[in-house]
Order: structure tokens, then sequence, then C-alpha cells
């Protein structure tokens, strides 16, 4: 086997990356979980979608400067050991990434069912009777399939479900601004506006929302298929963090204005919930743009983890065999069905919510670690040639923020 055989290939475009970044936020989060943010901060759901936003945002410019240092697999796990130099760190940040995205997609399936549920019930009344464990097995087995097609068609066929997305969450603002008035009215109802607001309440469905936003980190683990990745790797996760912002924030707000968030919360197919309210039809084409948004989502973390696990393989972090390359289609195949495989123990075992809370616990330790590897760099390294730098305070801003997040969490489930 040649060298080429046992690389892989370069063939992602800047907007391909763009909408393999894009499909992991929005399928990850507001298909799936607004509901549940809704619960946690009732009418102020909009308010926890923006302090997420804030706290990831530092985060992700921390990534597009590493990206572009050190566009390759493996992306954090290389980031903490050129900070650090502590192999065993790297490993376990590595581990850490894929534990994430593990646990992400078996958040993220669960809406799958709910959705696809909802959309085929009226034309095969029986499937309200199949076990979810059985829909999310088939799932799962098309999506590792797809996965070690191809990265090039896994990516292209992320692209089109994430366009779907974006005409989701378009259609419903859409159906919102059609409703102007009947939202102004609804906003006056609203009593918690003139009693105050529930901090506790708002940071709950923040620390829910900031689930929402992940997926900009997983980008970089693609990064040794992206043409010309320097220039394109820092522009495609600022891209993808700014377009999902507006049209969370959108999204959010045309949903507690038109449904109460209890019953939100309490709705396994939310934006399904908010479409027929706002326009009384049945959510048939919402539906069907949910269903395929959470498979994007799915397929998009299970592409990450496996080739995080083939990158850790391939520098001997981790054995070998985690970097096997199936030669017809250069994909890693051994690292892609061992994640397929945990993917599926997740999601039968572990409800939604508590996947969703891992996965943001998780992530927000790797954030902290990754802005402090990024301080340690700049110092030694503060402007290497040909790559895009922001200010020091950057990711110090964004350690901080990230360990704030992280102790009120702890204290919330302490208290």
């Amino acid at each position: 086997m040649n060298h080429r055989e046992n690389s892989l290939k370069r063939s992602l475009t800047l907007p391909l990356i763009t909408f393999y970044g894009l499909g992991n936020i929005l399928g990850a989060g507001i298909y799936a979980l607004i509901g549940k943010v809704a619960g946690e901060a009732g009418y102020y759901a909009p308010l926890s979608f923006l302090l997420a936003s804030i706290i990831a945002s530092f985060s992700a410019l921390s990534y597009a400067e590493l990206s572009a240092r050190y566009p390759v697999s493996a992306g954090e796990a290389v980031y903490l050991y050129e900070g650090f130099h502590i192999r065993k760190l790297s490993l376990l940040v590595g581990l850490l990434i894929v534990c994430a995205g593990v646990v992400s997609s078996a958040a993220i399936v669960h809406g799958f069912v709910g959705y696809l549920k909802v959309l085929l019930v009226a034309y095969i009344p029986s499937i309200q009777a199949i076990p979810s464990e059985m829909i999310i097995t088939a799932l799962l087995l098309i999506l590792g399939a797809l996965a070690i097609w191809g990265i090039r068609q896994s990516v292209t066929v992320a692209s089109f479900l994430t366009l779907l997305e974006i005409a989701g969450l378009g259609l419903i603002i859409w159906v919102g601004v059609e409703q102007l008035p009947t939202m102004q009215q609804n906003f006056m109802a609203i009593p918690e506006m003139n009693h105050g607001f529930s901090f506790i309440g708002i940071f709950a469905g923040a620390f829910l929302a900031f689930y929402a936003y992940l997926g900009f980190e997983d980008m970089v683990n693609v990064a040794e298929e992206v043409q010309d990745p320097q220039r394109n790797m820092p522009r495609a996760i600022l891209l993808a963090v700014i377009i999902s912002a507006l049209l969370y924030a959108g999204v959010a707000t045309v949903a507690i204005l038109f449904v109460e968030p209890q019953q939100l919360a309490q709705n396994d197919a939310p934006l399904a919930m908010v479409y027929t309210a706002a326009t009384g039809k049945a959510p048939i084409v919402i539906s069907m743009i949910g269903v395929f948004a959470v498979i994007n989502g799915a397929l998009i973390q299970l592409i990450m983890a496996s080739r995080l696990l083939y990158g850790m393989g391939h520098r001997g972090w981790l054995p070998n065999w985690f970097s096997a390359i199936y030669a017809p289609t250069r994909t890693p195949v051994n690292s892609t069905l061992v994640v397929v495989s945990l993917i599926l123990f997740f999601a039968i075992v572990l409800p939604m919510v508590t996947l969703a809370e891992m996965t943001s616990f998780i992530i927000l330790i790797v954030f902290t670690l990754v802005n402090l590897a990024l301080i340690k760099i700049k110092q030694k390294q503060p402007r290497p040639e040909g790559v895009r730098v922001f200010p020091l305070w950057i990711p110090k801003v964004g350690f901080v923020s990230a360990v704030l997040f992280l102790l009120l969490n702890v204290v919330r489930h302490v208290s």
C-alpha cells in the first residue's frame, strides 16, 4: 500500500466544509432540543440561546486560529500536545472529544424517532408501536455504511441535508413573520414579561442551548480532507457559527410566541408543533425536514468521531488498528464501525436531555483546555507565517467563560 492509499483525500471546498459545520450545529440542536430549552428558561429561551452563543463564540475564534496553525485530523489532541507537550493529556482530550461525538449522536437520534413518527403516523398508524431501539439501529447502520462509502459522498449528502435544515428553520421564521400581528399580541400577553425573570432558568436553558451550538469544534477533525485548510478552515468555522446564531435567534423567538414553553418541552418534535400553531396546517413539510436534519447531525458527528480515532491511531496514540484505511474509498473503516457501535449503545441506554447535558459538560472541559493551549502556543509563537491570528484576550476570555459556565452548572446540580 503506497502513501496515497494510506492517506485521506483533500476534496472538501470552502462551501462543503461550511455546510459540514452548519449541518452539525443545526442538526445537533435546534430541531431536537429547542423544546427542552424552553422548558428550562420559559419565555426567556431566546436569552438562553444568546448567552450560549456568546460563550461559544470565543472558543470558536480560538478554534479558527488553531485550525489554521495545525490543519490536521485529531485536532484538539494535536492542539493540546503543541501547547503542553504532554502526550497523555492529548490522548485524554482526544478520547473526550470522541466520547462527546458519540454521546451527541446518541442524543440526536432520539429526535429522529420523534419527527419520523409525527411524519408517518397519518399513513402508518402502527409506527407508534415500533420500538424506538429498532428505528435507531436501522438508522445507524445506514449512516455507518454511508460514512464508509467516502468522505466526499458523505459530506455532499450532508451539505444537501444542511440546505434542507436551513430551509426548515427559514420556514419557521417565515410563518412567524407572516403572523406578525399575532406575534405582537402574544408578546404583550406573556405574564413573565411583567414579573422579572429567573436567572437560574435562563442559565439552565443556556447550558442546554450551548449544546445546540456545538459542531464547529468537530470541523477541525476533517482538516486533512480540506482544500487549502489554512485559509478555508477559519473562514468556514466563523461562517458556520454566525449563520447558526442568526437562525437560532429567529426560531427561538417564533417558537415561544406561538407555543407555551411547557408544551414545547413535552413534545418530541417541537418545531412541528410550532408550525401547526402558527399556520393551523399539518406539519408534514417541517417534520420531513426535521427527520433529515437529525440524520444530518448524526452523520456528521459520526464522521468526526471516526476521523479523530483514525488521527490518534495514525500518530501512534492509539493502536494502529484504528488507522486502518479501506483502500477503495480511503475511509477509516475500523474507527467508523467502533463509533457506530458506541452510538447505538448510548442511544438505547440514556434519554436525550441526559445525553445533551453530558455532551455540553465534556465539550466545556475541552474548550477550557483548548483555550489554555492556544494561550501557551501564542506566547511561544505569536505570529506564524501565513496564519490569521486573533488577540491574546480572545482565548483568555474563552478560557474564563468556559470555566465559569462549568462551575455554575456544577453549583446548579448540587443545589
